[in-house]
């Protein structure tokens, strides 16, 4: 089962996340098949940058979002 979920990525108090499609079961900074955005945390509005395109063609491919990152895009 295919995933939509958040990678985390820079230094350890200072992280920013990528939002990639990977397996279920795969480990954080595994192996990833697209990566569709961006969302960074540290800035003032919490801003998400999304290719709404990719997202809704993995979501009809089959890939859930997690629920984390569901709540985000709300």
């Amino acid at each position: 089962m295919l995933k939509i979920k958040l990678q985390p990525t820079g230094k350890k108090h200072q992280r920013s996340y990528r939002i990639v499609v990977a397996e279920d079961k795969s480990k954080l900074s595994g192996k990833v098949l697209d990566s569709i955005g961006t969302y960074n945390p540290h800035e003032t509005e919490n801003k998400i940058v999304l290719n709404q395109e990719s997202y809704q063609n993995w979501q009809k491919k089959g890939a859930q979002p997690t629920e984390t990152l569901r709540k985000l895009i709300k």
